[in-house]
């Protein structure tokens, strides 16, 4: 009779204890889920994605554009002058408000334009030969219903004064800025160039243009990170932030996930376009591409 005590006694004693050393187990579990279901809360206000034709789309027609954007869900298109979609100064009243009517009717929210004018030239004639194609690059953005134009700096040449062009190219931006407010249309530099292509160059171009109609092209490019590192050189800028060109969202050489937080919290209401090269069936690719711009942002 004892021997079976014991032996119900044990046999109780070892169901308690395991019973005991489940619930915490049980409960660390529950903890580890809460935590995680925690740090799957999803950004819901990501910033917005659209396509600059440079490269992708560069031989696409408009209709193409808006069938190709609207599928893939990208929502804006920068489009790069002398590409198939055909939208240049040579346009007619008529053709332009054509142009005007097909995008406002698309899904797509905006569009804008992206020159190849530049201001960096020794020689003043070809200065002003760049400023005055730029005013008429804003009549058309203004006709076609763009919302501004993408301008170059563009280059520090061998033998000029570097604080020489930079005033140059500062007092060119001044003018065009001023036009293209008068017109509606945002004037925006890229951080692009040979020697010019660098957040500090671009704002003491900006400091010497005077103007609060001047604005700027992000590039997502090397030159972000030299000096300070990105996010000194990112406050350089970001007052003055209009548009921006993104290209390979894989290159781990360049902080997306770091920049795309920089520009969210300035609030930033542009768009990000895509300048990349196609490397699959088009809509395929640009879905893929979305997606990852998306997942960089906690946003899926």
């Amino acid at each position: 009779m004892k021997k079976d005590f014991s032996r119900r006694m044990f046999l109780q004693t070892s169901a308690i204890s395991a019973t005991a050393l489940m619930l915490p187990i049980e409960s660390n579990a529950a903890g580890k889920e809460k935590k995680k279901n925690d740090a799957i809360l999803l950004n819901q206000n990501p910033l917005k994605i659209g396509l600059m034709t440079y490269t992708l789309g560069k031989d696409w027609d408009i209709e193409t554009i808006i069938k190709n954007c609207t599928e893939a869900e990208w929502k804006s298109v920068e489009l790069r002058t002398t590409h198939k979609h055909g939208v240049e100064v040579n346009l007619s009243s008529t053709q332009r408000a054509e142009v005007k009517s097909r995008f406002k009717n698309s899904a797509l929210e905006t569009i804008s334009l992206a020159s190849a004018f530049q201001y960096h030239s020794k020689d003043q004639a070809e200065v002003r030969k760049n400023i005055d194609g730029t005013k008429e690059y804003i009549k058309l953005a203004k006709d076609v219903g763009a919302t501004g134009i993408r301008v170059f700096p563009n280059a520090f040449l061998e033998g000029t004064d570097k604080e020489k062009t930079m005033e140059q190219i500062g007092k060119s931006l001044a003018e065009v800025g001023a036009f293209g407010n008068d017109h509606g249309i945002e004037i925006r530099v890229c951080v692009h160039g040979n020697g010019t292509n660098t957040p500090p160059v671009i704002r003491k171009i900006i400091d010497y243009s005077q103007s609060p109609h001047v604005y700027v092209n992000w590039n997502c490019g090397g030159p972000d990170l030299e000096g300070e590192g990105l996010e000194y050189n990112f406050n350089l800028l970001k007052d003055r932030i209009k548009g921006v060109h993104m290209h390979d969202l894989f290159d781990q050489s360049y902080p997306y996930r770091q920049f795309f937080q920089l520009l969210a919290a300035t609030g930033y209401k542009g768009y990000c376009n895509a300048e990349v090269n196609q490397s699959c069936e088009p809509v395929i690719f640009m879905k893929y591409y979305r997606a990852l711009f998306l997942a960089l942002q906690n946003a899926i």
